[in-house]
């Protein structure tokens, strides 16, 4: 049983009404499929972290369209929402139409980090954008702030959110746009109660690790990359989906943090059981097989 579920979307890239990405992607569609059907699903949701590239070209307009769709849900659910930026975002439209900060209060060369405790897991999320840069980077003043927020260890451990994977990749267009100088993050990090890093950025399903922590890669809300394209191709595919991320309870220690795919693309059910009859049928195969 989970003790903790935040649900992850990454790279939902929403433009202004009536715009679509690459001229193809209706991604206010994708997430709207996602909303509905995380509200019918009836689950307990503990919070929504939305690990950047919220909107496709930083548009105040896609922002509120954004907000528009996930806060209603995000309330409905009792569940928190965590905000985080991507390298196509913009830091005061971030912060005016989704953490309410007065365009005036807003210093667009100061990154937006911040920590939020849900049900005993800690939930940190790093702005690893540049301004002008599509690749990502941590300020010496951010791994201060993260050293500082990871002194003491929370109840469920640390979930640790940015953007940009701090891990290579075997495919050459993300490698070239991942965390630069990882390593820094990795001396901060290492030793401390973070049990998961989670990202996006990549529009793709991978993991790796750093400092001996896992690293998730969630996949894209808006298209997602082959991931073997023919030599010397780089072709995006129709395809989202989005991550739970579970703290189970009596999990082995050191493994409670779990994170799990969810294919969203709409598909045929192959089957479509009750979940209560599947778990007869296994326990009664298990008492067969001794």
């Amino acid at each position: 049983m989970s003790a903790v579920t935040i649900l992850q979307l990454t790279d939902t890239h929403i433009r202004p009404e009536g715009e679509r990405v690459h001229g193809a992607v209706d991604t206010y569609d994708n997430l709207s499929r996602v909303l509905d059907q995380i509200r019918s699903a009836g689950r307990k949701i503990d919070a929504f972290v939305l690990s950047g590239d919220l909107t496709d070209s930083g548009s105040p307009q896609a922002y509120r369209r954004l907000r528009d769709a996930v806060e209603p849900v995000a309330a409905e659910l009792g569940a928190e929402l965590v905000y985080v930026m991507g390298n196509h975002d913009e830091r005061t439209p971030f912060a005016v139409e989704l953490l309410g900060i007065d365009a005036g209060a807003v210093d667009p060369h100061a990154p937006h980090d911040r920590t939020v405790e849900v049900s005993g897991l800690r939930i940190v999320a790093l702005d690893s954008t540049t301004p002008g840069h599509h690749d990502g980077r941590l300020e010496q003043q951010q791994l201060d702030w993260l050293a500082e927020q990871l002194r003491e260890p929370a109840e469920h451990g640390t979930l640790l959110v940015l953007h940009h994977p701090p891990v290579q990749s075997p495919v050459a267009t993300t490698e070239y746009l991942r965390l630069q100088q990882p390593e820094r993050l990795a001396e901060v990090i290492a030793g401390t109660d973070v049990g998961l890093i989670i990202c996006g950025h990549n529009h793709l399903t991978g993991a790796a690790a750093i400092a001996g922590i896992p690293v998730w890669i969630g996949p894209a809300m808006s298209y997602r990359i082959d991931t073997f394209a023919p030599a010397g191709r780089h072709r995006g595919l129709v395809g989202f989906g989005y991550s739970r991320i579970d703290v189970l309870e009596g999990a082995v220690p050191g493994s409670a943090l779990v994170a799990t795919a969810i294919e969203a693309t709409p598909a045929a059910s192959v089957y479509d059981r009750a979940e209560a009859e599947v778990l007869a049928q296994l326990v009664e195969l298990s008492a067969r097989a001794g």
